[in-house]
């Protein structure tokens, strides 16, 4: 082994160290990979930079945006209108249309925003039928990886597979190639959880797993806020915050209450103002809506002259038609991870209140100075419009609960039929090898700016840039691998220890391999690094080295075992209430199965 070798391992087990940890971003990781072999001369600038102009990561980008065209047009929302309508109060039925709908939308779409679609729309039916979400909500996560298996564009290692075989001379996957393989997992899967895997989540049903009907704004308010009460009051005109901003009023910092609305009456009009901004001026005779304890709502009363009065069922509901509230999750992925509610100046930049935050199921007191996680719930209130755009916000927000006061808002679903003419496009010029997959990925992202089911500036909000950098620093260690010989070392280690072992033995310490990284680092970094131990593998014993990449494929996408191991498991933590230990005695058994599948189907579609 060369010093460069063991540079490179070291460099490896230090980046799976750090991931492993869950205390540096991966983006990061791979960008200081990325510096190391370029300063320690193991690659050159030029070839450790290659990988932000791989194919692989337009190819990434440009899905990202195909699948949040599919989101704003209303498609994904349509399905699941569709499976609410035909999935009736049979458990079992809602389980194969969920975990079919999540599975063939993941087939085009982000995984990650599948289960942000889909976690309301199994909250909404489990309320309406009364059955459990805790058992459903889980099997949709693992449809939702199992997504990944199905099409060559359904998640990033599938994309990272095809290239290394084109790298070693072979052909690349088709769109469909191994299509077949997925659809066994994911048929295995279904049946897995229908006999086994939801009687194994059985046990945890009660309360706090239960459906519930859609509860009123009072009653989600009491879950978050401690104490505090809703009041209407009208300013005097001897009031001395009249001709005061909101700000300079020190409502909030003397006296510890929020403006959730201000109503103003000029001649005949009324305009109502929910969640008006801290620059917002007060004037004599405006009507506020305010919210704090009742000893701080005296005390405002008693000393800024504040007259009290109790709103009428007509006024409650003209309200209602303006504003309300929305409990949403933080998505793993958000800017606001690492920051409190005031340093993310919540309310200036998303136009909302945020009355409560809840982690790991108990309210937390001071919460505006508590720093935000992944999968904490808060609880929002402002107008329907900013709730409408944050619910847009699919990689900020996960919205967990709307109040019985909100209609359902059916989404805007005139672009619909034109986003669907575009994947429609996008799928046959790939599928028909008409033009290469990333020109049509392109060509797909420009239909859809020009026609305008998404701007220009929401597709590049669409994009994952931590995802992207993810993918363009890790390529290179495994160019690095190679040229250093850490590839053929990993490769003889195995022929070692299996060499004359079955194509079937192989298979399956390539597939066990993969899972196991995917268990610490990210699934794309795991078969950046296995992908071409695989391909070389089958070139040393001189079998075909498809099978061996399909394993890669599957693998890098079965990350059942854990909640961390990827966002896709991690968001149905917190609304279905589940331990680390469900998703192990869930997992487990659906990876083996995984593997059973993959070693029966893969050989048939790609002999060894």
């Amino acid at each position: 082994m060369t010093a460069e070798t063991t540079f490179v391992f070291v460099v490896l087990g230090v980046a799976a160290a750090a991931m492993a940890s869950n205390r540096v971003r991966f983006d990061l990781v791979a960008v200081l990979v990325v510096l190391s072999l370029m300063l320690s001369g193991v690659l050159t600038v030029g070839e450790a930079l290659s990988g932000f102009g791989s194919p692989v990561v337009i190819l990434v980008a440009g899905l990202l945006v195909i699948g949040e065209m599919l989101d704003r047009t209303g498609v994904a929302r349509g399905i699941g209108d569709w499976i609410i309508h035909h999935g009736g109060a049979s458990e079992t039925r809602l389980l194969v249309m969920i975990m079919a709908g999540a599975a063939g939308l993941g087939a085009v779409m982000s995984s990650t925003a599948i289960v942000a679609i889909f976690i309301p729309i199994i909250l909404r039916i489990a309320a309406e039928t009364g059955l459990n979400s805790a058992r459903m909500l889980m099997p949709m996560s693992y449809a939702a990886l199992i997504s990944g298996m199905l099409t060559l564009i359904a998640t990033p290692p599938n994309l990272v597979v095809t290239e290394e075989l084109q790298s070693a001379g072979y052909a690349g996957f088709g769109f469909f190639s191994f299509s077949p393989v997925g659809l066994a997992v994911l048929a295995v899967a279904i049946v897995y959880v229908l006999l086994v895997g939801r009687r194994l989540l059985a046990a945890d049903t009660g309360p706090s797993t239960t459906a519930r009907r859609a509860r009123r704004i009072e009653q989600i308010r009491e879950d978050y806020s401690i104490g505090a009460t809703v009041d209407a009051v009208t300013v005097t005109a001897e009031s001395p915050v009249a001709g005061k901003t909101i700000a300079s009023s020190a409502l909030e910092s003397r006296y510890g209450v929020r403006v959730l609305g201000l109503l103003r009456r000029e001649g005949r009009t009324e305009k109502r103002v929910p969640a008006p901004s801290s620059d917002k001026e007060i004037r004599a005779g405006d009507q506020l809506l305010i919210i704090g304890r009742p000893e701080d709502q005296a005390k405002l009363q008693d000393e800024l002259g504040f007259k009290r009065f109790i709103l009428s069922r007509v006024e409650r509901r003209r309200w209602f038609w303006e504003a309300g509230g929305v409990v949403v999750l933080i998505h793993p992925e958000s800017s606001l991870i690492g920051k409190s509610i005031r340093e993310a100046e919540f309310r200036s930049r998303f136009g909302l209140h945020v009355l409560g935050l809840r982690r790991g199921q108990e309210p937390m007191e001071d919460f505006e100075d508590t720093k935000l996680a992944a999968s904490d719930s808060l609880f929002v209130v402002g107008s329907w419009a900013k709730i409408q755009q944050l619910q847009g916000m699919s990689h900020e927000f996960v919205v967990l609960e709307m109040p019985a006061e909100h209609a359902d808002v059916v989404p805007q679903q005139s672009k619909m039929p034109v986003a669907l003419g575009i994947l429609a496009g996008m799928v046959l010029l790939s599928v028909f090898d008409v033009v290469p997959l990333v020109a049509a990925v392109i060509m797909a992202v420009v239909a859809a700016i020009v026609t305008r089911c998404l701007t220009m500036e929401e597709a590049y909000r669409a994009i994952h840039w931590s995802s992207i950098v993810l993918v363009a620093g890790m390529l290179p260690l495994a160019d690095a691998l190679n040229q250093t010989g850490g590839t053929d070392l990993v490769v003889g280690g195995l022929m070692s220890a299996v060499g004359d072992s079955s194509p079937g033995t192989l298979l399956t310490v390539i597939f066990f391999l993969t899972a196991a990284l995917g268990l610490f680092l990210s699934n794309t970094a795991a078969a950046v690094l296995v992908a071409p131990i695989a391909i070389t593998t089958a070139q040393t014993v001189g079998i075909s080295p498809y099978p061996l990449a399909v394993a890669v494929v599957i693998a890098a996408s079965a990350a059942f075992v854990t909640p961390v191991s990827t966002p896709v498991v991690t968001l149905v933590v917190e609304p279905g209430r589940y331990r680390f230990t469900d998703f192990v005695k869930v997992g487990v058994p659906l990876l083996f199965l995984t593997w059973v599948a993959t070693l029966l189907v893969a050989p048939l579609v790609f002999p060894y």
